[in-house]
């Protein structure tokens, strides 16, 4: 029984990564750049602050997204 229990919460998280996977994967598949450049940033309407941990877009249509 107990062997049962675990093979079976180890399928399941095996599903849900390959699901998490697929959804990462379709993101990406979408054109959503993970970087974008400074004015990039500034034509999306947005202010790059590069000051800040990670370097984000802040505001306009690349909002969050990393500067490179």
């Amino acid at each position: 029984m107990r062997l049962r229990r675990i093979l079976a919460a180890g399928i399941a998280t095996a599903a849900l990564a390959g699901l998490g996977l697929t959804g990462a994967a379709t993101a990406t598949a979408q054109g959503v750049p993970s970087a974008v450049s400074p004015s990039q940033c500034r034509e999306g309407g947005g202010t790059p602050r590069i000051d800040l941990p990670g370097n984000p877009c802040v505001g306009g249509t690349y909002d969050g997204q990393a500067v490179d």
